[in-house]
């Protein structure tokens, strides 16, 4: 609901766009009508004048033919039995030979300036002329003007009353989207949202994507809270660790080793905290859109082989497997062993991605007994490209699987290894930050497998997979 204040500063900017808004309707509307009103009684007057102009020339034919029937004695008739009955004079004048003009009626009353003449001479040289007045159609067309007058006081009010109407209709969408603005600057909460009016029309389209934008504000504006409140919790942790170890240092008696032991010990838990800045920092911006990604056509078997070549001597020294069944080249991949591996080619951030594959690897490795086995696979499934990642450690308890994606979580069987709980929701975020997903398939006591979904790149693979190989030693 808005207040008082929002509503006193809306309105002179509503009350000055409103009034011009409906001006410019009144006066389309208005120029519209009176062209509509002019045009009409420019036809009225026309058709009227043809009107006169068709009874001059019957009654010019009718009287030419009574004049040869009978001479002037049959005309004279003729006019006088119509002017009797019709409901308007005729002004009628037959010239002889004799250039002598004889009016058959009466001259009383006739305007010149008034007077619509037409005229024949017949084949004996007798003139016929036959007049009308035009105060009749005049009169009429004054009483017409006044009705048009009437009319456009009519269609002027309207069209102030129906803008004024419209400009208000109009305004609503923009005055619930300047309060809410307000609001947001007033408040500094966005989780304000302006409700659509259901028309579907361009205001509304404004609206939504104005609540699209204010749903992304709010979605960056919690994941930078989150962040500084899971920086400023799991800082306090080695930052208390740091100044405990400084002051064992200075606690004792001078002694050289003891303070390049506590200097040492600084020195790691700095390190420590350095990368879990840097990767709580890649965690908030992969989740809130901001990260920025080098997209290109990579080949997840290629990935797969730079992350295996760092974690190879970590798992031969504890015994562990490490195998792949994606080749790294398609020319040398054996028969029958997946062929469409080679043409899971994703576009994507060449470096995110190895980041993705290493950390998935390094839990596997990490949380996989001596002896055991740790299995590397890419795959194609429909437009998909998944990594899978399968070990053979003691897998997760069904209570913790939800929550292993979340940051800083560690379960209970994770404790004995060193880490910072980190690794898995980096590998969520930027998977999703390339539009695919990230699961996990841990049955108990069998081992786990985390498997991620990236979408194909939807150029051919062969040319995309050629890019890719080809755009390798440009960066080395």
């Amino acid at each position: 609901m808005s207040s008082a204040p929002d509503r006193h500063r809306l309105a002179p900017f509503t009350r000055a766009f409103g009034l011009r808004l409906a001006l410019w309707y009144a006066t389309l509307f208005v120029v519209g009508s009176m062209v509509i009103v002019l045009l009409t009684y420019y036809l009225t007057a026309v058709s009227l004048a043809q009107r006169d102009h068709q009874i001059l020339q019957s009654k010019l034919g009718d009287y030419a033919a009574a004049y040869a029937r009978g001479g002037i004695n049959v005309l004279a008739a003729t006019v006088r039995a119509e002017q009797q009955a019709a409901p308007e004079r005729l002004f009628v004048r037959v010239v002889d030979r004799g250039v002598e003009a004889v009016v058959l009626s009466s001259p009383n009353g006739w305007d010149p300036s008034l007077l619509e003449t037409a005229s024949v001479r017949l084949a004996n040289g007798t003139l016929v002329q036959v007049g009308k007045s035009t105060e009749p159609r005049e009169d009429l067309l004054a009483r017409f003007r006044a009705a048009l007058g009437i009319v456009t006081f009519l269609i002027v009010v309207t069209a102030l009353s129906g803008g004024w109407l419209v400009t208000q209709s109009a305004m609503s969408p923009i005055r619930r989207l300047t309060l809410a603005v307000r609001r947001i600057i007033r408040t500094g909460r966005t989780d304000s949202r302006v409700s659509l009016s259901g028309t579907g029309d361009a205001l509304d389209e404004l609206t939504t994507l104005f609540n699209t934008m204010l749903d992304k504000i709010e979605r960056l504006v919690t994941a930078m809270h989150g962040s500084l409140d899971n920086v400023s919790h799991d800082l306090r942790t080695p930052l208390t660790r740091l100044r405990g170890t400084a002051e064992m240092a200075l606690a004792g008696p001078p002694d050289l080793d003891r303070y390049r032991e506590a200097l040492a010990d600084t020195i790691e838990e700095a390190d420590r905290v350095l990368v879990m800045l840097t990767t709580l920092m890649d965690i908030s911006e992969a989740e809130s859109g901001t990260m920025q990604l080098r997209r290109e056509p990579v080949r997840l078997s290629e990935i797969v082989d730079r992350a295996m070549d760092l974690y190879r001597d970590v798992a031969d020294a504890k015994g562990i497997t490490l195998s792949t069944t994606a080749p790294s080249d398609a020319a040398s991949e054996p028969a029958g062993l997946l062929p469409d591996a080679a043409d899971a080619v994703v576009e994507g951030d060449r470096t995110r991605l190895e980041q993705v594959a290493a950390n998935l690897i390094d839990n596997a490795v990490k949380y996989t007994p001596r002896g055991g086995r740790v299995d590397v696979e890419i795959r194609r499934e429909g437009p998909a490209a998944l990594l899978s990642v399968r070990d053979t450690g003691p897998g997760i308890p069904a209570d913790e699987l939800p929550r292993i994606w979340d940051r800083l979580f560690r379960g209970d069987t994770s404790r004995t290894e060193r880490g910072l709980g980190l690794g898995l929701s980096l590998v969520k975020a930027i998977v999703e930050a390339h539009g695919g997903a990230a699961s996990v398939d841990s049955p108990p006591g069998r081992g786990s497998t985390f498997t991620v979904s990236l979408p194909r790149t939807s150029r051919s693979n062969a040319e995309a997979a050629k890019d890719a190989k080809e755009d390798i030693p440009s960066r080395l």
